[in-house]
C-alpha cells in the first residue's frame, strides 16, 4: 500500500490565538495518497503497521509565540517554539520517524495563545508518508 500526504494550513491568513490547545486544520489537500489524512478534522489515520515520516513548517509574521505540538494518540512527540520577537516572516520545522500501528492517530496541535499564518503561498504545510510497512 502507498500512503502519502500534504497539506496546507488555510488562505486565510493568521490562525489563532485561542483560548485553549486547537487541533490544526490542515485543509488544502497537496496530496493525498491512500487518504490517511482526514482535511475535515486535522488527523492522519494509520492505515496499516509500519513506519512512517512526518514534517510541519509553520509561519507567522507578528510578534508573539508561534508553535505547535505533533501528537500520536494525543501523546505528544514534538513541541516546537519561537518566539518573534522582531515582526516580520519567522518560520519553524521539524521532522520525526514514528512506528504506528493500524489505526493510530497523528495530528497538529496549536496552544493556547499561539498564533500562526498561511495563505495561498503556503507557509505552513503538514505531510507525511509511509516509509516501510511493519
Amino acid at each position: 500500500m502507498k500512503v502519502a500526504f500534504s497539506a496546507g494550513l488555510t488562505d486565510s491568513g493568521s490562525v489563532g490565538p485561542f483560548d485553549f490547545e486547537t487541533t490544526l486544520i490542515f485543509s488544502k489537500i497537496i496530496t493525498n495518497i491512500g487518504r490517511g489524512y482526514n482535511q475535515t478534522a486535522g488527523v492522519f489515520t494509520a492505515p496499516l503497521r509500519g513506519l512512517y515520516f512526518f514534517s510541519f513548517t509553520a509561519a507567522d509574521y507578528l510578534k508573539g509565540y508561534m508553535g505547535l505540538y505533533l501528537y500520536r494518540n494525543n501523546q505528544p512527540i514534538i513541541f516546537n517554539l519561537d518566539l518573534n520577537d522582531h515582526g516580520g516572516y519567522a518560520s519553524t520545522s521539524n521532522a520525526v520517524v514514528l512506528q504506528l500501528e493500524e489505526g493510530d492517530l497523528v495530528r497538529l496541535g496549536l496552544p493556547a495563545s499561539y498564533r500562526l499564518y498561511d495563505d495561498s503561498r503556503n507557509f505552513s504545510v503538514f505531510s507525511g508518508f509511509l516509509l516501510f510497512p511493519l
